[in-house]
């Protein structure tokens, strides 16, 4: 059953696979990933529902990047679901910079988003599991750093009732399918191919099929 109700204002929040190109001269704009998708799929399914989609990831951005803007770019926002996917760069910058996040940092810095749109919002939460895919073969090494974050994130759903999109175990099933390069060209990124997986995924978790 659609989870959506009419008029809900649904926020996307992220890095750069979330952002996926907007236009920030324009509040309205999606970019070219999952959110596109999710709108368009959706107001396919449920025109008169009139749910407004928004879009306010950046890429770069980890959990404290978030924190720093919450206050803008969510709760005065005023969105009935805020949908959260975050966690891939904590981990790429330990690798690429030097600048590694702990998980208990990780975990902490993400509760606050939770705790402060909780506080401030009635809104509902859907949280999105960051993945990584083997491709190049040195992503495999960062799995010990991204897993415990994964489950940080699942644990915190169960913690404060929020819905949970599991995109790490989809991908990997997804790879068995067709090869890794496929649905992420660098073990990060989804490829048009992967944003159709995550929208899916999405749609499924608020009730939606697509069948």
């Amino acid at each position: 059953m659609n989870r959506l109700q009419q008029g809900d204002v649904v926020l996307f929040q992220g890095d750069s696979i979330t952002d996926c190109g907007r236009d920030r001269n324009f509040s309205g704009s999606l970019g070219n990933g999952y959110p596109l998708l999710i709108d368009s799929l959706f107001g396919m399914k449920f025109p008169e529902l009139n749910v407004t989609f928004l879009n306010r990831g950046i890429s770069g951005n980890r959990v404290i990047d978030l924190n720093g803007r919450w206050q803008e770019d969510c709760l005065d926002l005023r969105p009935d679901w805020v949908s959260i996917y975050i966690g891939i760069n904590d981990t790429w910058r330990r690798y690429d910079s030097g600048d590694p996040t702990s998980t208990e940092d990780f975990k902490s810095g993400y509760r606050k988003l939770i705790k402060r749109t909780k506080e401030a919002l009635d809104a509902k939460l859907v949280l999105v599991e960051p993945f990584v895919l083997p491709h190049p073969e040195d992503r495999r090494v960062w799995r010990e750093d991204l897993d415990p974050k994964i489950t940080a994130v699942r644990e915190l759903a169960v913690e404060y009732g929020a819905l949970l999109v599991p995109l790490d175990g989809l991908f990997a099933a997804a790879s068995v399918r067709r090869e890794a390069a496929f649905w992420a060209p660098d073990g990060v990124h989804p490829s048009p191919a992967g944003h159709g997986l995550i929208a899916k995924a999405w749609l499924e978790t608020m009730g939606v099929r697509l069948d």
